[in-house]
């Protein structure tokens, strides 16, 4: 994955797909005015033109911030075209579709006793949101060949898997991978347990090494190390001695009072049976699974993390809401903060400021030999001047290759059913799913048949024809 391409950092032409988002671009908007160097402009389209121009007035306003070291410019494009000519990057963070659809994803299953933490990934309520976003992903894949074929590409829309491997399905040629930070959570939580347990203080999860392996919300690490300590021994008694507990060492942002902790049991759990670390929230793990951990709301509390319903969403854009409001009248005072995500260094590192591994989805060219080459995986590659290099993280342990490769072979399924408006295929692919597994086939179908029926606005005709 490389280009010859040459781009001046201090002249960048950045397009933002869903710029009228309100959680991942102020904190990239953040990063990149607290970066000294990289300058340029930033183009926002959203289909919601009004939200994309409130993040301009915000983007300017951070820019223009006495504490800013970098100066971006922020334009509001017509089109998806317009946005996307001569860019040099293509970031896309998209919701697709409403809270409507992603209440129908999210709650519907419920009734045949399926409880799902997230709904965004994978199970029933991924598996629909997968169809709407889907030919969304067509639409945008077709217009960077078309537009910015040159362009590196960052996706941070979920299903990431299905989004990603859309962009290559439709653009073989595209350079695009997913970046998530669900990983870096798990590498904090080995550094907190070299605090609490050995007594070491300072680590950061940057200090670490891990092997990461799988598909994106169930990554797993098949080794971890401190400064040439093996940490899987540590993290073995670290898991049996929380493993009814759990482990929460601050106690002011525990599972109880947010949505999106927990105590990590899931993690423990699972390090228990497989051998390996789980990496992610524990609340996009247990989606992946049998119901173990989700088979009622009193079984989710005793694992001790949280359901997230979408009347929490929609609170929760009301306060965003709100608070773009602030942030534009001078009612909130502006604080420049780093998101602590890792998508302004990658530009970085791609635009030759510095080598640089994280964990990306790509499509898998090896490095997970056991899983079919194409799928898009979760692994560290490197990043360095208009290359991604994927680390090899060699064969998937065997114990859990069946867990993760299912869910690969329901992703390829999915994207094929999308693609062709396949009923039949698409019905398999969603009962196929391991949450799905103590649904009677009756009552299976006519779910189905109804949370199809709620993304009709979103979907090809032919799903219906």
């Amino acid at each position: 994955m490389d280009s010859l391409t040459h781009r001046d950092p201090k002249a960048l032409k950045v397009a933002y797909i869903g710029g009228g988002s309100r959680g991942w671009a102020w904190g990239f908007m953040m990063d990149l005015a607290m970066d000294p160097d990289m300058c340029g402009t930033v183009r926002l389209y959203d289909i919601d033109r009004p939200a994309a121009e409130r993040n301009h007035i915000i983007g300017e306003k951070i820019s223009a911030h006495p504490d800013a070291v970098s100066r971006w410019r922020y334009e509001v494009s017509d089109t998806l075209v317009e946005a996307l000519q001569g860019a040099d990057f293509v970031v896309i963070s998209i919701l697709p579709a409403t809270f409507r659809e992603m209440r129908s994803d999210v709650h519907l299953p419920e009734r045949v006793g399926v409880y799902q933490p997230v709904g965004d990934t994978v199970g029933a309520g991924g598996f629909m949101r997968a169809m709407r976003t889907i030919p969304m992903y067509v639409t945008i894949a077709e217009a960077i060949r078309d537009y910015a074929p040159d362009a590196w590409v960052i996706n941070y829309t979920n299903p990431m898997s299905l989004c990603v491997r859309t962009l290559y399905h439709v653009f073989p040629q595209v350079k695009a991978f997913g970046c998530c930070h669900e990983v870096f959570g798990t590498q904090s939580l080995l550094c907190s347990m070299l605090r609490t347990e050995v007594g070491i203080e300072g680590v950061t999860r940057k200090d670490l090494y891990t092997t990461v392996t799988g598909i994106n919300h169930f990554t797993w690490l098949t080794s971890a190390s401190y400064r040439g300590i093996d940490l899987m021994p540590l993290y073995a008694r670290f898991a049996e001695k929380y493993a009814e507990s759990g482990y929460e060492e601050n106690k002011d942002t525990n599972w109880m009072n947010s949505h999106f902790s927990c105590a990590h049991r899931v993690k423990f759990d699972l390090f228990l049976r497989y051998g390996a670390i789980a990496a992610a929230g524990d609340r996009h793990l247990a989606e992946f699974t049998a119901p173990t951990y989700t088979r009622d709301p009193e079984t989710v509390r005793g694992w001790k993390f949280s359901l997230t319903p979408v009347s929490w969403r929609e609170e929760d854009l009301r306060r965003r809401l709100q608070r773009s409001d602030d942030l534009i009248s001078g009612r909130e005072e502006l604080k420049l903060k780093a998101s602590g995500e890792e998508g302004h260094l990658l530009l970085k590192a791609l635009l030759g400021l510095g080598d640089m591994v994280s964990n990306v989805n790509i499509p898998n060219q090896g490095q997970i030999p056991s899983l079919p080459l194409g799928a898009v995986v979760e692994t560290n590659a490197l990043f360095g001047l208009n290359r991604i290099e994927p680390v090899m993280a060699g064969s998937m342990p065997s114990a859990i290759l069946p867990l993760v490769a299912r869910h690969v072979y329901n992703q390829e399924n999915t994207l094929t059913a999308a693609l062709n408006c396949d009923r039949k295929l698409g019905f398999s692919t969603f009962m196929n799913d391991p949450q799905m597994a103590s649904v009677k086939e009756i009552d299976g179908r006519k779910l189905f048949d109804e949370m199809l029926e709620n993304q009709r606005a979103y979907l090809p005709e032919a799903w219906f024809a």
